[in-house]
């Protein structure tokens, strides 16, 4: 594969996205040791604040993907790629190979037939079931059933069902609903044919990493997730 065809040469790129990226996979693998191994009750409120704090850290497994996609975590191109890949292979093995091309032709072919993250029904659920088509295959179906099976002969079966198949389930639906959904849904005017979410950094990284700002990351995408506010602070100064 011709990468080059796809790449977004940006000065933005510095070692802090290997920094960021290293930060979240850690934080992602810590935190599921860690409740694999909690006493799971769904009388204590720690079982819920678990979930949600694992799924936020999968959708940060994507995200590091998706910049990885655009050159962003790393000015060397082996070392950008290879944390997307593995970011992307915790994600319940996500094929960074294979999103690659898809999201590229996404932003070449934004909200019309040949993009491949796109559906003319506003209807969620017909929208995020194509959606889900276009990336789930039936080998990562294969590997996270053989994983399962292998880890629940070390590990508690509940655990491994709410803490590690369920977040990444939930983190699916956060990032279609903020990052594809929303903002491409219904008609935009604008050149990039994405809507944009109002200005509140905090809410826009607790949603989704900053990707509400949608309309910011198909102007400037060459910009890491974590400037994203950056550029939303320019549009709206």
């Amino acid at each position: 594969m011709n990468l080059a065809n796809h790449s977004y040469k940006s000065d933005k790129v510095s070692s802090k996205g290997v920094l960021i990226a290293s930060i979240i996979i850690i934080l992602w693998f810590t935190s599921l040791l860690l409740l694999l191994r909690f006493q799971l009750s769904w009388t204590n409120p720690l079982t819920y604040l678990g979930i949600l704090i694992q799924t936020h850290l999968y959708t940060g497994l994507f995200i590091t993907a998706h910049d990885a996609m655009h050159g962003l975590v790393s000015p060397d191109k082996k070392v950008n790629h290879a944390l997307g890949w593995f970011a992307a292979i915790l994600f319940s093995y996500n094929f960074y190979w294979k999103l690659f091309p898809k999201h590229h032709e996404h932003h070449r072919f934004v909200a019309t037939d040949k993009d491949p993250d796109y559906h003319h029904s506003d209807n969620f659920f017909v929208w995020y079931f194509s959606f889900v088509k276009q990336y789930v295959s039936i080998w990562q179906i294969l590997l996270m059933a053989v994983t399962f099976n292998v880890l629940k002969l070390f590990l508690p079966t509940e655990n491994l069902i709410v803490f590690w198949m369920l977040p990444a389930i939930m983190a699916t639906f956060q990032l279609f609903y903020f990052g594809t959904y929303l903002p491409h849904r219904g008609e935009s005017a604008n050149e990039h044919h994405s809507n944009s979410q109002p200005k509140n950094h905090f809410w826009a990284f607790i949603s989704c990493y900053f990707f509400g700002y949608h309309y910011e990351h198909h102007d400037s995408p060459g910009t890491p997730w974590w400037k994203l506010w950056e550029e939303k602070e320019k549009r709206t100064a």
